[in-house]
């Protein structure tokens, strides 16, 4: 009989800083028809927005695997999602095949915004007029300044690119500068993962956990890739979902790395998101459930360097999901 997984706890904080988000780009939906339009491409609920909500999200194939994830935050006249740059391009050109039936404009933003990112910021963010709700996907503007409230205490600050000069330096006066590295591991630890060029239509959102993560309702109507992702859900299929571990030292491995176990011959799961930390690497990874309860977990092949668990901050709870 298997053991069950033994995990570390989650205890680890993050200093206060802040960092470019410049590893992201921002893909823009905007006209009278651009919440009718997305609703029909996304696993998020946009009747659930308002200028007060974000949400994360994803936009899958008919099979439900994962085209792109993002946090999709309400502008006057539409929405922003801010996804991996390189998956701009890509879901721009298939969106406007759809929006050609809708009174919508896409666009790639990106060059139009300028982001950064906050961890234990909230004193930086009331210097500058922004007082941003504590509640998980809360938005607050300040004059052109935008704010959204992230899981693990975590913020980001989007501004017009017509209106950033000096909010860096400002910024600066009031936290430490620190790297995207110092962001995707404020990002593992808050165990949010996302589809990023290398694992396009690897994934399908509940390997995320993204539906407990606000990402996916059910209570919505079709989108594409709905049914496969609805029957995963009530019919409790899925063997393979988020975990987060930790890797003493070596290289940073990649999104889409393959992972090892001795319950199968074949690879178990694949690297999501990964961050150099003090004690080494931390990732979040896509794994076999069975592979995680015999717990002999090995990055690159079954001789390569052995991966502890962690705990995630949340739990996945299928009976509450489902009232999204």
């Amino acid at each position: 009989m298997m053991a069950a997984p033994t995990f570390a706890p989650a205890t680890d904080t993050m200093s206060a800083f802040f960092c470019s988000l410049d590893h992201e780009g921002v893909l823009a939906v905007h006209g009278v028809d651009a919440a009718k339009f997305l609703q029909g491409q996304l696993t998020c609920n946009l009747n659930y927005l308002n200028a007060e909500t974000s949400s994360l999200g994803a936009r899958c194939t008919p099979k439900g695997r994962m085209l792109s994830s993002f946090r999709i935050v309400p502008l006057a006249d539409g929405f922003a999602l801010a996804m991996a740059r390189e998956l701009i391009e890509p879901q721009l050109a298939d969106l406007k095949k759809y929006a050609v039936f809708f009174k919508a404009q896409l666009a790639d933003e990106s060059a139009a915004w300028v982001r950064f990112g906050l961890s234990r910021g909230d004193g930086a963010l009331l210097a500058l007029g922004v007082d941003l709700p504590s509640a998980d996907g809360s938005v607050a503007r300040h004059g052109e300044l935008l704010a959204v409230r992230l899981p693990g205490e975590r913020a980001e600050l989007w501004v017009p690119v017509s209106a950033a000069d000096g909010l860096h330096q400002r910024l600066a006066a009031h936290l430490p500068e620190g790297s995207l590295n110092d962001w995707l591991l404020s990002q593992v630890r808050a165990g949010v993962a996302q589809v990023f060029g290398a694992t396009r239509e690897l994934f399908i959102p509940q390997m995320l956990n993204l539906q407990s993560l606000g990402g996916v309702s059910f209570k919505k109507g079709c989108y594409t890739g709905q049914e496969i992702v609805a029957r995963m859900q009530y019919l409790g299929r899925l063997k393979r979902r988020l975990y987060r571990l930790r890797l003493d030292g070596g290289e940073l491995p990649a999104p889409g790395s393959e992972l090892f176990s001795p319950v199968h011959a074949s690879s178990v799961g694949e690297v999501a998101l990964a961050a150099r930390s003090d004690g080494g690497i931390e990732l979040l990874a896509v794994l076999q459930d069975n592979a995680v309860e015999d717990g002999r977990l090995h990055l690159g092949s079954l001789e390569g360097p052995a991966l502890q668990l962690l705990e995630l901050p949340y739990t996945i709870d299928a009976d509450r999901d489902i009232q999204r």
